[in-house]
């Protein structure tokens, strides 16, 4: 009745026409904001603990829960707090049904130490200055994340790019990706070959065969991104380079007995790593990260 947005006329003067007194209002707005907030807080525990459920499921487990709540209003708060179910995206990562395609041999291998397997993928961040398309490089076994790169198109020499990168600090047996065409394409299948490394693809609609990676982009988005949004394209493009250094160096992974993805990888005490080893972009190395 009472309209903050698109209306000339201010809220004193809205608040005598419907015979209220703005106390009143603003009372009722702040426990609307305070309600909100609480049922924000729930649908974030149950996010964080099941990032693949999307609203529908969430609102039915905030119903098992008693609350009562419909699902038009759980896709008004998530899409508030820019959050919503991690499955396989549309149009993503197209196939090309011209390209070859690898089987899925990463399976095959039990995964024991660092340089066995590598893996990589695509995602999405949507921001105020439009979509921007993220690609990282990880290592299974450790979890640390070996290079990174940002694009506003999809096409396959960003990939390529981070590929070289992860490759200068080491060579794996198995470089595992998904079937969209970047990965699947002759320029980027040819540096894994010329490296004597086996490409190896996850199942059609099988994003848990990739389980690793997309694991990570829970974390970047759900710790760093949602919660501190980008203003521009440096900012975004700083906070993942902080984040990746932080997932790196300083966050402890529960399959990893709670070491650093970087502790792991080189078994290392944190004082050498820190001395020795450099994973993320300098300010002069970020310019040449995204293509823009």
């Amino acid at each position: 009745m009472i309209e903050k947005i698109d209306c000339p006329l201010p809220i004193s003067k809205q608040c005598k026409m419907v015979d209220i007194s703005r106390s009143s209002y603003y009372n009722y707005v702040q426990n609307k904001n305070a309600c909100d907030q609480n049922v924000k807080n729930k649908i974030a525990e149950i996010y964080a603990c099941k990032p693949s459920y999307g609203s529908r499921r969430i609102t039915e487990i905030l119903k098992r829960s008693g609350m009562s709540i419909n699902r038009k209003r759980v896709q008004r708060l998530m899409r508030a707090m820019r959050i919503q179910g991690i499955c396989p995206k549309q149009k993503l990562s197209m196939a090309n049904r011209k390209h070859k395609k690898y089987p899925f041999i990463a399976r095959d291998k039990p995964i024991i130490s660092i340089n066995q397997a590598f893996s990589t993928d695509i995602t999405y961040i949507k921001t105020i200055f439009g979509t921007v398309y993220l690609v990282a490089v990880i290592d299974w076994y450790s979890r640390l994340i070996l290079s990174w790169n940002m694009s506003n198109t999809m096409g396959e020499e960003f990939c390529i790019e981070a590929l070289k990168k992860a490759l200068q600090k080491g060579i794996p047996e198995i470089f595992n990706t998904d079937q969209g065409s970047q990965f699947t394409s002759h320029a980027f299948t040819s540096v894994l070959l010329e490296y004597n490394i086996k490409p190896s693809m996850d199942g059609k609609g099988r994003a848990t065969d990739n389980a690793q990676i997309e694991r990570f982009w829970r974390s970047v988005k759900w710790e760093e991104l949602f919660l501190y949004e980008p203003k521009n394209f440096i900012q975004l493009q700083q906070q993942i380079n902080n984040y990746i250094s932080f997932y790196n160096h300083e966050r402890p992974h529960q399959s990893l007995n709670y070491k650093t993805p970087s502790e792991a990888h080189f078994n290392l005490d944190r004082k050498l790593i820190d001395e020795n080893y450099n994973f993320i972009y300098s300010e002069k190395e970020l310019k040449y990260v995204a293509h823009w």
